[in-house]
């Protein structure tokens, strides 16, 4: 490892904090924050930092490479200050989230899984924001931006370059840097995880029309769940009772001196 004696120190300490939230003998379960305490450092799973998970849990290297390569959010090669995704997928397409993606492209002078040269941005397609009730939805950094159109995506990307805050829909007021975000994400908490709304008036409009009429719930009534019907018993006859053709090929067998089964 390549690391320098004070990074290594901080990673060592780190690592046992999140290692401490398990139980004895269940260091393993500490893989995926340790992937994201990497990347906090890093900018992505570099190969220092599965040495250095490999040598805290005593894991192959191999297994941390499979977890690393199976989830989208760990990263192999290094990722921009922000990481810029838009979504792409059926709801967000037709509301435009691909002219989004075209514009961005086009501005940034990068495709999917690219790096800007000066090393702020990171642009992916997303399959999905799970925040169809937002469409089109763009995330920074895991952070959402609801709504967006062609000119809000491309002023956001003008603020990023220009090294002006951005500030998503929801969640924290200032978007965090991906290094940032990824110490949160391995458990270490940054103090702005209260800031904004995680969730908006789309989504809780169910639930006020729900107050507005009074609608409740409905409640599982046990005593009728546990009750059997007139088809359940009927069926469990049926499968209890022999039928002719059983007694009939027993009696056959039991003629020949063969025991039925």
């Amino acid at each position: 490892m390549s690391y320098t004696p004070d990074t290594l120190a901080r990673l060592e300490a780190d690592a046992a904090q999140i290692i401490a939230r398990y139980p004895d003998g269940h260091a393993r379960s500490a893989l995926l924050p340790m992937l994201h305490l990497v990347q906090s450092v890093d900018g992505y799973v570099s190969p220092d930092g599965i040495d250095f998970i490999a040598a805290t849990l005593d894991l192959p290297r191999a297994e941390i490479s499979a977890v690393a390569t199976f989830y989208t959010q760990y990263k192999r090669h290094p990722t921009g200050d922000y990481l810029v995704g838009v979504c792409t997928n059926a709801l967000c397409a037709v509301m435009g989230g691909d002219e989004i993606w075209e514009k961005v492209s086009e501005k940034v002078g990068v495709g999917s899984d690219e790096t800007s040269e000066d090393g702020k941005i990171t642009l992916e397609r997303i399959e999905c924001n799970a925040a169809c009730d937002y469409a089109p939805v763009v995330m920074v950094n895991w952070e959402f931006f609801d709504n967006q159109t062609p000119s809000s995506a491309l002023a956001m990307i003008d603020d990023i370059q220009a090294g002006r805050d951005i500030h998503p829909t929801r969640g924290p007021i200032v978007a965090p840097t991906f290094k940032e975000n990824e110490r949160v994400l391995a458990g270490f908490l940054d103090g702005h995880e209260d800031e904004g709304p995680s969730a908006g008036p789309s989504t809780l409009l169910g639930r006020k029309i729900a107050a507005a009429k009074g609608w409740t719930e409905p409640v599982a009534d046990k005593a009728a769940d546990q009750a059997p019907t007139k088809a359940s018993k009927a069926s469990t006859k049926a499968t209890k009772a022999p039928t002719k053709a059983t007694k009939a090929s027993a009696k056959a067998s039991n003629k020949k001196g063969v025991k039925a089964k």
